[in-house]
């Protein structure tokens, strides 16, 4: 099936042959290279560990705290938790780093351990090397009978996780309360099931809970996009509701249903909240990666600050945040990072906060929607055979377009006018990516059409040759 290692860490299927998926022995042997990375640091050595709902997740867990454990590392295992509790969790321990077991919005054959720091952020591209190495090289000694690492199984940190969004200034509780909201939320059976409910009692929201059991069991697709929503929809039109909130399995991530039963748009998950904490609080700077829409750039702009793009990736989006001292970022697949709480994507202060803007405008969600510009994004690829150069590609792409505003940072992103193409490649498979935005569908189809074209053009006349 799949085993992908990277720079954040380990990701794969369940099941099958050690090396090709993610086995007992490979969660084994990367847990083991992660607390050795963390073990070359002096001081005494702590990890948070959580994970989702995954029906992986407990057999996952339990290796990855007793290979801790054996390396002389004291674990605090969360439990069911969601990736912001977990992040959160690491600086309220003062601990030297987390492991969120947890593969996002991958099917429920797919698990994953994501890696944090100290600060409880996504370890550095450097680190994640260092890690790989390790896990390669095997270069990692367990701990002597009397220097194992103990266990202690904490329970309620997701109430202090949202004990503290209710106490940042923009979430205005009292306007949200007396608004009077009816919601109803798709946990994907997850454990968004757990959190979300939990907050939306606490702001006063009346709350019809659908797929919040945290079973595992994901009934459709656990990506939040529009075309695994149809339950919501239905859900939202027949019971006459406010608003739909949908997180995926690790609740790092937020789409909303409007009143009528359509999407607001994963994109403008961001663009509305940054909106509200650009005109309610300070006016500042916003980051979001290379492949997210212009509409934060616009609003940015309008309310008099600068906006930044990044390469993709939270990391990278956190390390431009820092750079640029940004009052709000994120990724345009519904990732609210908000400096104020934590540097992390993070639904439920997003969720908080996009409550708060709607209470206070008196608007509903298509009335707020209505009030951002409208752009398409137009996503595609190119499947290449391995031995054509990539990066030669993209060079040429460049050259091609030379007298537009372009952006090398990650790939190729180049700017005509209001419209943009970013050209990314896999790092896994012989692929390019190719995101096009424009204010219309059809017209951002026709420029990923154009580049498309360019791209075969380029591998036709000159790599061929």
């Amino acid at each position: 099936m799949a085993l992908i290692k990277s720079i954040s860490g380990i990701r794969g299927t369940i099941g099958g042959k050690p090396g090709d998926n993610l086995t007992p022995i490979d969660v084994v042997r990367f847990t083991a290279a992660y607390g050795a990375w963390l073990l070359q640091t002096p001081g005494e050595k702590k990890v948070v560990v959580g994970r989702d709902a995954r029906i992986s997740g407990k057999v996952v867990n339990d290796l990855v705290c007793a290979t801790l454990q054996g390396l002389g590392i004291h674990v605090v295992d969360l439990g069911l938790s969601t990736t912001p509790t977990v992040e959160l969790a690491v600086v309220e321990e003062k601990a030297a780093g987390g492991i969120i077991l947890t593969a996002s919005h991958n099917p429920i054959q797919w698990n994953a351990l994501k890696l944090l720091n100290e600060r409880g952020e996504f370890i550095s591209g450097a680190d994640g090397e260092a890690v790989l190495r390790l896990a390669e090289s095997e270069t990692y000694e367990f701990a002597q009978v009397m220097k194992l690492g103990k266990y202690q199984k904490k329970d309620g940190y997701i109430e202090k996780h949202i004990e503290a969004i209710l106490s940042l200034p923009l979430v205005n509780v009292e306007a949200i309360r007396n608004r009077g909201f009816r919601v109803v939320v798709d946990a994907v059976n997850s454990t968004g099931g757990i959190a979300v409910p939990m907050l939306l009692s606490a702001l006063g929201v009346t709350v019809k809970e659908l797929y919040c059991e945290p079973t595992g069991h994901f009934p459709h697709n656990p990506e939040p996009l529009p075309e695994h929503l149809t339950d919501i929809s239905r859900e939202i039109v027949k019971g006459q509701y406010d608003l739909g909130i949908v997180v995926d399995p690790d609740v790092d991530r937020l789409a909303l249903v409007c009143e009528d039963g359509s999407a607001f748009g994963e994109e403008y998950t961001l663009v509305a909240v940054a909106d509200y904490v650009l005109t309610a609080g300070k006016v500042g700077n916003t980051v979001s990666n290379l492949s997210s829409t212009r509409a934060l750039q616009d609003i940015t702009e309008k309310a008099g600050g600068q906006y930044f793009a990044s390469a993709v990736g939270e990391v990278n989006v956190v390390t431009m945040m820092k750079e640029k001292n940004a009052v709000i970022g994120g990724e345009g697949n519904g990732g609210i990072i908000y400096p104020d709480l934590h540097y992390g994507r993070d639904a439920l202060v997003g969720i908080a906060l996009f409550l708060s803007h709607l209470a206070t405008s008196q608007m509903t969600a298509l009335r707020l929607r209505s009030k951002y510009p409208n752009y398409y994004i137009s996503k595609n690829k190119i499947e290449l055979t391995r031995d054509i150069n990539v990066d030669k590609i993209l060079d040429h792409m460049r050259k091609k377009y030379e007298k537009q505003p372009f952006n090398t940072a990650d790939g190729l992103r180049i700017e005509f006018d209001r419209e943009w193409v970013h050209l990314r490649k896999s790092n896994t498979e012989p692929i390019i990516r190719i995101y096009a935005e424009s204010d219309m569908e059809a017209k951002a189809e026709n420029l990923a059409r154009k580049i498309i074209s360019d791209i075969k053009e380029i591998i036709t006349e000159k790599l061929k040759k």
